[in-house]
């Protein structure tokens, strides 16, 4: 399947696992806001830190303004494969279709390098 048209760019396979197990080490010890709504607050309130988008979602006009906004903002977000495995890493029983990090917890050095090379593969500097 090609990548929908809201994906910007498309992270390498090791970085969306390392990806969910940020999202897992932030939901245990720090902060998290799942779904598209708490999100989209998460952003407009400066509040996240880190954003994850699934690539899987339809219809896609869900979440494709995301992208945008955290650009706007100057907030880092990435994309994963699934939105089943990124709702198990928030630790609901379905699936998520978007999910912000507000508080990284244990997982701030591991998220610092996951930003570094998400801004290394888009170019930003």
């Amino acid at each position: 399947m090609p990548n929908p048209s809201f994906v910007t760019f498309k992270p390498p396979e090791e970085l969306m696992k390392a990806t969910i197990e940020v999202v897992k080490m932030a939901r245990e010890t720090g902060k998290i806001r799942k779904g598209v709504n708490e999100v989209i607050k998460s952003i407009e309130r400066n509040q996240a830190k880190f954003v994850v988008i699934a690539m899987d979602v339809d219809p896609p006009e869900i979440v494709a303004f995301i992208p945008h906004l955290c650009d706007e903002k100057k907030i880092p977000y990435t994309f994963v494969n699934s939105k089943k495995s990124l709702g198990e890493a928030a630790g609901i029983n379905v699936s998520a279709s978007s999910v912000s990090i507000i508080d990284p917890g244990a997982s701030k050095d591991f998220l610092e390098e996951i930003i570094k090379k998400i801004y290394e593969i888009r170019g930003v500097k």
